[in-house]
């Protein structure tokens, strides 16, 4: 009998394990910072998720002062993000609202970046349909 229920249990959690691998890897992570430590973290997230999922869809979200990460002149990672950007599965999203309150015209992003209405719609969005959340922070 107990050899039934060992044999049970690890057929479950065969099926549990197999059920959560075949999950999509879809991220957006959250900057609002313009701290380049924090500009440099989530660099380096985006490359080594990339790397070791080729099919993760990343999306990183800058609204408050995250906007440096993608603006000309103050990325201190403007060739990763441009490098970065051309990724099918990676996007870099700007909010509308912030670039108004900041006086960032389109015109000043780096090449292959978007911009979304409003960020933090974009990012509760994203959650509602199940992707998972960072916030990039040091």
């Amino acid at each position: 009998m107990k050899y039934y229920l060992v044999l049970f249990v690890v057929a479950l959690l065969s099926i549990q394990i197999a059920v959560a691998q075949s999950r999509p890897y879809n991220v957006v992570f959250d900057l609002t910072t313009k701290d380049s430590v924090s500009q440099q973290s989530v660099i380096r997230w985006i490359n080594l998720i990339s790397k070791n999922n080729a099919d993760a869809k990343l999306e990183v979200v800058m609204y408050g002062q995250g906007l440096d990460l993608v603006t000309k002149g103050k990325s201190i990672v403007a060739d990763d993000v441009t490098k970065l950007a051309q990724n099918k599965n990676v996007s870099f999203a700007v909010c509308d609202i912030a670039m108004k309150h900041q006086n960032v015209d389109k015109s000043q992003l780096l090449p292959g970046v978007t911009t979304v209405p409003d960020g933090i719609y974009e990012i509760i969005t994203k959650q509602g349909e199940g992707w998972g959340y960072i916030k990039v922070t040091h």
